[in-house]
């Protein structure tokens, strides 16, 4: 990488305060509070009732990204939580209609613009350092970590961009990790098996024996934090994520040498943690409760404390002036947004590249995580087109591999509205012949669903059968199934309010 001077001083055109500003002028789309809050499972206890929305236990709701600035313990950190809890604000945030972004993000994919390393004076997240080796460091003090819910492993970075190099090539990647906080000094990771590439990195310097430093940058422009949840086959090994980020934003993410250890951090994070997974370290999740509990995790149900994780030995905290910790809810809609647009941008690659113009849109929605269940808007043109939809959906399990359930639909049902996709469901679907399963197929761990305890048929957790709904019209029916006809007026003069 080459390394640049800002013209003008430090200030870049992206970053998370840009992001507050562009919603503070969109009514509905941001609160602040100065009424004082705890981490520890009162502020997401806030948030559920205030927009959390996705498969978080009701009552809830999507409502707006809220700022919390008083946080008990923390004299000068404020912590968001929400910002990508809309598929509205996600589109105003990346200047994209709604039902639009799976196209931006799959564009982007194919346009990537590498990152740049900016010079230390221009990097924003340096106005503060704190070294791990000063006698009072505790990242429990300098970071407001929440805790979702009372009975979590302890206080989680749930917004963190972990992002390292393979200490063989150089390669590099960012993902979004749960980290819990487990020391002064310490962070677990938790990397779902085999699903990660930057679990190939870790793996490759705990082999040779070696420290593999990392940097975890949290409060990030949302364009950062959109592309870093996109996983294989649309970006493989050693695809740097970073560069969709900056093809959305028609412009680089700034990044800059760590001051602790051999690697990058993103210049304008809100913070950042540098640090040192250590070969051979690990620790129990939840080693300083007991609870055997994790934390909510996006299917709506708090995952088990994993018995032996990675650790992070911190080596120092940098901030901005009055720092924003972001963080969100394990099961919010947020956490759809993050997982479902990059899924369904990698759906609508690789259908489109084996048949052109016939899938329309994607969803994949809410009440999957982002993740589960994905809805396909597929056009049929000629009676050869008939068949095709299930090929699609077919690829969709190529595409994206923790998919568990497609659901099949015409071009006159919204993907988005899914009272819409069930009344398709309803008067275009036969259980018995429009239901395809695939059983034995490797999903996600974290479905309680896809354990041997469930049924003895499934041999291992994470093992799934995927499911396709159709519910589409047979090509040669289509008059049969036309939906009824209104007057297209201009409505606006008789309610303009």
């Amino acid at each position: 990488m080459k390394t640049f001077h800002l013209q003008g001083g430090s200030q870049v055109n992206y970053d998370l305060r840009k992001a507050i500003d562009i919603l503070k002028r969109c009514p509905g789309q941001y609160i602040e509070t100065n009424e004082p809050v705890k981490c520890h499972a009162e502020l997401s206890g806030v948030y559920r009732h205030i927009g959390a929305g996705g498969t978080v236990m009701r009552p809830t709701r999507l409502g707006p990204a809220m700022m919390f600035n008083r946080i008990d313990g923390y004299s000068d950190a404020r912590v968001l939580i929400g910002l990508l809890a809309s598929r509205q604000r996600v589109g105003l945030l990346l200047d994209t209609p709604p039902e639009k972004l799976g196209f931006l993000l799959k564009d982007a994919v194919l346009n990537p613009i590498d990152p740049v390393t900016v010079s230390d004076k221009d990097a924003l997240c340096r106005e503060v350092v704190h070294r791990a080796d000063e006698p009072d460091f505790d990242i429990r003090k300098l970071i407001p970590a929440p805790t979702n819910t009372e009975e979590d492993a302890g206080p989680y970075i749930t917004m963190g961009m972990l992002y390292g190099e393979d200490p063989e090539n150089g390669q590099k990647d960012i993902t979004i990790h749960r980290m819990c906080l487990q020391g002064k000094d310490e962070i677990s990771v938790y990397f779902v098996p085999g699903a990660r590439h930057l679990d190939v990195f870790r793996a490759k310097a705990e082999q040779a024996g070696k420290p593999w430093p990392v940097s975890v940058n949290i409060g990030v422009d949302p364009a950062i934090a959109i592309s870093s949840c996109f996983e294989p086959p649309t970006t493989p090994l050693g695809f740097n994520e970073l560069t969709i980020a900056g093809a959305i934003r028609g412009e680089p993410v700034q990044m800059v040498k760590c001051l602790t250890v051999d690697t990058l951090c993103i210049a304008n994070a809100e913070y950042v943690i540098e640090g040192l997974i250590m070969p051979g370290v690990r620790v129990a999740e939840d080693k300083n409760t007991g609870t055997g509990k994790a934390m909510p995790e996006f299917p709506g149900y708090t995952g088990g404390a994993n018995p032996s994780l990675p650790v992070i030995k911190v080596t120092a905290v940098t901030h901005r002036k009055n720092p924003i910790m972001q963080t969100c809810i394990g099961p919010s809609e947020e956490h759809v947004s993050m997982a479902g647009i990059p899924t369904e941008a990698s759906i609508l690659t690789m259908v489109e590249q084996a048949m052109p113009g016939r899938l329309l849109n994607v969803y994949a929605a809410s009440p999957g995580g982002g993740k589960y269940m994905a809805v396909l808007q597929f056009k049929k043109s000629a009676p050869s087109d008939e068949g095709r939809q299930r090929q699609a959906a077919l690829l969709a399990f190529s595409a994206f591999s923790e998919l568990k359930h497609v659901f099949l639909v015409d071009e006159d049902v919204d993907p988005f509205d899914l009272n819409d996709v069930l009344w398709a469901m309803n008067t275009r679907f036969q259980g018995n012949l429009d239901t395809i399963f695939i059983p034995g197929v490797r999903c996600h761990p974290l479905d309680p669903s896809q354990t041997p305890e469930y049924s003895d048929a499934i041999p291992e957790r994470g093992v799934s059968c995927k499911t396709i709904f159709d519910c589409t019209v047979p090509f040669h029916l289509k008059e049969n199934f036309r939906r009824s006809r209104f007057m297209d007026v201009d409505y606006v003069k008789f309610a303009s309010d």
